[in-house]
């Protein structure tokens, strides 16, 4: 199966909306462009996969969008997992390395209730990466996994 970025988005204040965009630099010094959380180190860009999240919408018995999840970016064709991290991705001319499972907090309650639980199951809340590589990516655009930086 073909993997493809499917949405992107970024926050740029607390207690704000993840707001979706079509286009975005990501750098290694501030993650996706605009993005309050892009600092430096092993969180700087979280990544989600469409599956498991329509996964987690099928167990809730709902259909909520994926910003609800806070995530940078959206991938379609691919199921995360233990065996992700240490992995790249590569998006366009941008590689990130998965640095490990993004843990669901509190919050997820308040956009739908019984959604942390559900995010705990099975990596459902994605991953973080740290960027190797800086550059632009776009909705659309091709990813490939990769054990190898380059």
């Amino acid at each position: 199966m073909s993997m493809e970025l499917q949405a992107i988005a970024f926050k740029d204040g607390r207690k704000r909306p993840m707001l979706e965009i079509n286009k975005a630099f990501i750098s290694t010094q501030s993650g996706v462009e605009h993005d309050i959380f892009g600092k430096p180190g092993p969180r700087q860009v979280t990544v989600l996969s469409r599956q498991q999240w329509l996964d987690t919408c099928n167990e809730l018995g709902t259909s909520i969008s994926w910003l609800a999840r806070r995530a940078n970016l959206l991938i379609d064709g691919v199921r995360f997992g233990a065996d992700s991290v240490g992995q790249f991705l590569k998006i366009g001319n941008v590689i990130l390395e998965i640095t490990g499972e993004t843990n669901p907090c509190k919050n997820m309650e308040q956009e739908y209730p019984g959604l942390e639980a559900a995010l705990v199951t099975d990596w459902r809340g994605g991953v973080t990466c740290r960027v190797i590589r800086e550059g632009n990516v776009t909705k659309g655009n091709a990813v490939i996994i990769s054990d190898q930086p380059e």
